[in-house]
């Protein structure tokens, strides 16, 4: 951390005309300096720079800002990272605050992870120069038609077939086994050998947007079906798959210059855009887009156009990413390829200016992408149609300023002949539900925190505190992968509360009027809106790892206004082994009442639910009362004779037994 007397220092000393001067060729114009703007290309100047007000500012493509803020853009730093430079540049010694021991430890562990990963990408690249990567991997690339100069750039490489060169090589050149299997480079058997996560694999290295060498993506050469295409390095400590762009070390420039990003699927579409001129393009490294990708897009630009297939799947992707790059405030167009292509073969197949024009001329925005898709499935049916503009409504109000929104109704008020009030009343609905479900969320977590806090006041000590205060822990076995369950009194619990949510979590609970459950202003809850708020009124969450992974990941999905089929699909289909493997164990179970009699007599599906739903949730409030019933019991035994600490404990075990009785009155049990 620089001290803020420091920071006043260096700001005080970078003066702007000297600092853009650096970069730029500034000339003087009155009393203040003009320039080609480096954010945008121009060829009449529109870039000012104002010494007296310490600023500049660019009329044609709008960016601003103070010496700091042109390094950082121009350079795509961070804030601290400009300082540091202008602190270089007028020799201001930068001594920052003291590291505690647990931080340095922390960023050397960091480093010594990056330097392993280094040390793999070198030797990968070695590999391809010589014998059976030469051979193989080498040819491989030059088949898709990638130049030596490429293949250099991007660091490609050849991992071989004898399964632990590397770990060997590494082990030999020093580097410690904890980092080589942290870094998920290499495997440890239960024999004790150290094997390779990638052989006979052509290599591309993943980097951060610093350059740094954070993880690797290895492609299998051979037609076997099963053999999986790509094998990915697992998440670590300096990889994070759903915060990487691959490709964005090398692309961030461009990407600021052209304010515009090009976004593509896989590595090779982005290598061989690159080579062909393509150079502000970067790829979701073979996993759906993420938020937190779309935020590091937004750092360099504010501009993304989707390039996928035109193919099915293609299209499927498209309309996943317009929804959550809309809702950051960004602006998204679409750009399908001639079927049969994708961003590689096209780019291999096209001049620079083909792909250029095409980019150009097919470009839509969101609407006149959607509406060319769903309207063909709509055909005439009426009913459909209207389900497609209520489509477009929805994402419309995803979008965060309300001007585009405004425009983006003009615009699909003409195209359908619509009256734009019933669009903007669409609208203004579907926006409630959404800031009606974020303000839900914010409360929950605050109801959360307060509660842990005071049962850590009350009791001394977490009684969700998982391994060592008592509870048994199991391992389970979901679609082959094993889990681990920290309380094996809730698991039953928490997995029957996941199933309704699973089930029927879009579901609305109608319970009666005269009902306790049913809220006094009359709203009836969905069955997740019902189990998230009962949970959140007593500040409880999931104990279980395992079982809250899935239950927070629907909750986001389900804030996205995602269908319950959309949902359920997203987390069998999950990246994250656990999340697929648990949803697809849970959902495949047969569910079965509790009371034979009930599940005889019961008609409908409503019916069950608003009984069994607000059962469920109070046998797993008495289950967690009992736990916490055993940890003051403990307290209460150590306490002694002791009146100080007795009665506090006391009074408390009298509460929880009072609360465990109602509970238990109202479930019918004795």
């Amino acid at each position: 951390m620089i001290p803020r007397e420091t920071v006043d220092k260096i700001l005080d000393a970078a003066q702007i005309v000297d600092v853009v001067n650096d970069f730029v060729p500034l000339k003087k114009r009155g009393a203040n300096y003009v320039a080609c703007c480096p954010f945008h290309n121009e060829k009449t100047p529109s870039f000012y720079v104002s010494p007296a007000k310490g600023l500049y500012k660019c009329f044609g493509c709008g960016k601003a800002g103070s010496s700091v803020q042109f390094v950082m853009n121009h350079e795509n730093m961070t804030y601290v990272e400009a300082l540091k430079y202008l602190a270089q540049k007028y020799h201001i010694e930068v001594v920052e605050k003291e590291e505690t021991a647990e931080e340095i430890a922390k960023r050397q562990r960091g480093e010594s992870l990056l330097l392993v990963s280094e040390f793999a990408c070198n030797f990968f690249k070695d590999s391809l120069k010589s014998g059976e990567g030469r051979a193989v991997g080498y040819q491989y690339f030059k088949s898709r038609g990638l130049e030596d100069s490429i293949i250099e750039k991007f660091g490609l490489g050849w991992a071989d077939s004898s399964r632990a060169s590397l770990s060997e090589a590494a082990r030999a050149a020093g580097y410690k086994e904890e980092y080589l299997t942290d870094t998920g480079l290499s495997i440890k058997k239960d024999d004790g050998r150290l094997v390779d996560r990638f052989f006979e694999r052509a290599m591309f290295p993943i980097h951060s947007p610093s350059g740094r060498v954070i993880a690797f993506g290895g492609r299998t050469l051979k037609s076997d079906k099963t053999v999986a295409k790509y094998v990915n390095s697992p998440e670590t400590e300096i990889y994070y798959k759903s915060r990487s762009l691959y490709g964005i070390w090398f692309a961030k420039g461009e990407i600021s210059r052209q304010d515009k990003c090009i976004l593509v699927e896989g590595y090779l579409d982005v290598i061989s855009m690159y080579q062909l001129g393509v150079h502000n393009v970067v790829a979701s490294s073979g996993t759906s887009l993420t938020v937190e990708q779309i935020r590091l897009i937004k750092k360099y630009t504010d501009n993304v156009t989707i390039i996928y297939d035109g193919d099915a799947a293609g299209i499927k992707a498209a309309l996943r990413g317009i929804g959550l790059v809309l809702k950051e405030g960004m602006n998204v167009k679409v750009v399908l390829l001639p079927d049969g292509h994708d961003p590689d073969s096209f780019a291999r197949q096209h001049t620079l200016d083909e792909v250029r024009d095409f980019v150009k001329q097919n470009e839509q925005d969101f609407i006149g992408f959607k509406t060319d898709i769903l309207l063909a499935e709509a055909g005439d049916d009426p009913l459909k149609k209207a389900d497609l503009i209520n489509d477009i409504a929805d994402t419309v109000a995803m979008m965060p300023d309300a001007i585009k929104r405004s425009t983006y109704v003009q615009s699909c008020s003409r195209k359908f002949n619509i009256d734009p009030g019933i669009l903007f009343d669409r609208i203004k609905n579907t926006r409630f539900e959404m800031l009606r479900s974020e303000k839900r969320q914010e409360e929950n977590r605050r109801q959360r925190e307060e509660l842990a806090t005071k049962t850590l006041e009350s009791v001394g000590q977490s009684h969700d505190s998982a391994d060592g205060d008592g509870k048994e822990t199991e391992a389970i076995v979901s679609a082959g992968h094993t889990q681990v369950l920290e309380d094996l009194k809730l698991a039953p619990c928490e997995k029957e509360l996941l199933r309704f949510i699973l089930e029927n979590g879009r579901t609305i609970l109608e319970f009666d009027k005269d009902s306790e459950f049913r809220a006094e202003d009359g709203q009836q809850d969905t069955v997740a809106e019902f189990i998230d708020n009962s949970l959140a009124a007593d500040g409880v969450s999931f104990t279980n790892t395992v079982y809250a992974k899935i239950y927070d990941e629907y909750f986001r999905l389900y804030d996205q206004m995602l269908t319950q089929d959309q949902i359920r699909s997203r987390l069998l289909n999950s990246q994250d082994e656990t999340i697929s493997s648990v949803t697809h164990d849970i959902l495949e179970d047969k569910y079965i009442l509790t009371v034979e009699n009930y599940r005889n007599s019961l008609t409908s599906v409503g019916t069950q639910l608003v009984i069994f739903v607000p059962k469920s949730l109070m046998t797993y409030q008495i289950n967690r009362l009992d736990n916490i019933v055993r940890d003051v019991s403990d307290k209460i035994g150590q306490a002694g004779n002791d009146i100080e600490k007795l009665m506090p404990l006391l009074e408390m075990m009298d509460r929880l037994n009072k609360a465990r009785t109602e509970l238990n009155n109202k479930l019918g049990r004795v």
